[in-house]
């Protein structure tokens, strides 16, 4: 039997009187795309934040890729950040400065990955996302579906286990969304990431293994 690659126990996040998380507890299998969805403030991003490691459960544990998330000094929380986990925003995130190819090599740089190897890698991904013939435009030349694709590219470069994803459709139009989820699922089956993506969209339900609801800081069936 496969062992979960993320595993989230008992886990409570409170803000003041807030009760954000209460009491989390779910098993994602490797290789699996897992929708979570519920309503804006049910919990959703700080539950992709407590996973990790952008912020601290009050109890509980999650446990990625065999490695405890919440035992973790910041240190610790770096190297999971650099080699296990990888995130994409709704905002896309990119660095304004640099082409596209620059963007996603930027995680090969401070991996110290050499330049023929991290060239390689970023072509490949580029490709990937079906962005082979914009390497050289910046973000700003760029759609903003066009940006997601660099965005979820970049997340790749490192090969993480574990792909979080918070609203990644939230600033694209329905058509340009579909697409994004599309490719989210296809480098799900072509890369062998795991990833957990947070949504409203029906349509990004339908693509995905599993979905988990939540509701006020709980799970809910």
């Amino acid at each position: 039997m496969t062992a979960p690659l993320l595993t989230v126990s008992g886990v409570h996040r409170s803000f003041g009187a807030v009760r954000a998380l209460r009491d989390i507890s779910f098993e994602v299998e490797p290789g699996t795309m897992v929708a979570l969805v519920g309503r804006s403030g049910s919990g959703k991003t700080t539950l992709l934040n407590v996973i990790g490691g952008l912020d601290r459960p009050d109890s509980g544990t999650v446990t990625v890729d065999g490695v405890d998330v919440t035992a973790l000094d910041e240190d610790g929380l770096s190297q999971l950040r650099r080699e296990r986990v990888s995130y994409v925003f709704q905002t896309f995130g990119l660095i304004p400065v640099l082409s596209a190819a620059e963007n996603v090599g930027v995680p090969l740089r401070l991996a110290r990955v050499d330049r023929p190897d991290r060239e390689r890698r970023v072509e490949l991904l580029l490709d990937l996302v079906g962005l082979a013939g914009h390497a050289r435009q910046r973000p700003g030349e760029l759609s903003g579906g066009q940006q997601q694709r660099v965005a979820i590219a970049r997340a790749l470069a490192a090969s993480p286990r574990l792909l979080i994803a918070d609203e990644p459709t939230g600033q694209l139009d329905a058509e340009t969304g579909l697409a994004v989820m599309g490719l989210i699922r296809g480098v799900v089956e072509s890369e062998g990431v795991t990833a957990l993506v947070s949504t409203h969209d029906p349509v990004m339900m339908a693509l995905a293994d599993r979905v988990i609801h939540i509701a006020d800081g709980r799970l809910t069936t």
